[in-house]
């Protein structure tokens, strides 16, 4: 934004997963305004006009939270990817029914308001940076480990958003050897690190249990492949971060998501290991950290496209 700010300023957030859209009021100083979060359902199973049709709900209700004193400026819109920033347009591959799907175009529509789309994880990274615990960093990354694996770049103060949109995503790094006629994304570190990932090869190995959370519980309780499932997590995510930082130098590393932080020593672990894999010096000095601003960081980032983008 070039016209001076005000502290009635607020930004619309919108934030699309395959589970869940939201939308929530973003103040000028990073905060969500109380009462202005609402959620509706997106999955597979529904279609694009119902996945449409969700978004309208969510971008209504948020909206309907506006104050008369209040100047709302702009939207943010932080997806799944894949993303298509310049032309506003999403593809996320949990949701297979959207392919280029013109969300900004949709958004601007609804609202009126000017439309930026990012990847959720450069939303995360942004507000790690903006109000976070990467407060004061030139150079880092933010990751949720989840369901899925997202992650976002801060370079040298500012977000990293590449020529499509889809800079500093970790998911699909590939940290193991591909063998002949293997699907790539075995190799990759959602599907190593991931809650979805770690339950499915603790399953291959013989475990009963369903869900990340049961998990972590048993994990908890000593149950050997339960512990070794989050073990192959921890160590995977640290191998990403070590490529990461010896091609980009970053100096920190916050670390959000359900299956990670439901773990208690995730985040020490995750910097035992990166001390381990860690080729070059540098890399050992990354510090790790738990995310301060939990599931609330990735509409506050939307919401920070507006104004820090």
């Amino acid at each position: 934004m070039t016209e001076p700010l005000l502290e009635t300023d607020i930004a619309l957030a919108v934030d699309i997963g395959g589970t869940k859209v939201e939308a929530a009021l973003v103040t000028a100083n990073g905060q969500l305004v109380a009462g202005s979060r609402h959620r509706a359902p997106t999955g597979r199973e529904r279609s694009a006009e119902e996945l449409d049709a969700s978004v309208r709900t969510v971008v209504e209700s948020a909206l309907a939270g506006v104050q008369p004193h209040q100047r709302l400026l702009g939207a943010g819109v932080g997806s799944a990817g894949p993303v298509f920033s310049p032309d506003g347009e999403i593809s996320p591959l949990n949701l297979p029914q959207w392919r280029r799907h013109r969300i900004a175009e949709r958004v601007t529509a609804l609202t009126g308001l000017p439309t930026v789309v990012r990847l959720d994880g450069q939303c995360l990274a942004l507000a790690e940076a903006w109000v976070g615990n990467l407060v004061g960093t030139r150079n880092a990354m933010a990751l949720v480990v989840s369901t899925g694996v997202g992650s976002g770049l801060i370079v040298d103060g500012r977000l990293l958003s590449g020529g499509t949109g889809n800079a500093g995503h970790l998911g699909q790094m590939l940290i193991r050897e591909v063998a002949a006629g293997q699907d790539p994304d075995e190799a990759s570190v959602e599907r190593i690190s991931s809650g979805t990932g770690s339950v499915a090869w603790a399953r291959a190995n013989g475990w009963e249990g369903t869900t990340g959370e049961e998990l972590v519980a048993d994990a908890l309780r000593g149950h050997p492949t339960a512990d070794a499932a989050i073990q192959r997590s921890v160590n995977g995510l640290a191998e990403a971060i070590a490529s990461v930082g010896a091609l980009v130098d970053i100096e920190a590393v916050s670390i959000a998501g359900g299956f990670a932080l439901g773990y208690p020593r995730y985040i020490e672990e995750v910097a035992a290991a990166l001390a381990r894999y860690s080729v070059l010096e540098h890399t050992t000095r990354i510090t790790v950290h738990r995310s301060s601003l939990g599931g609330d960081a990735p509409l506050i980032g939307a919401g920070g496209l507006v104004w820090r983008a």
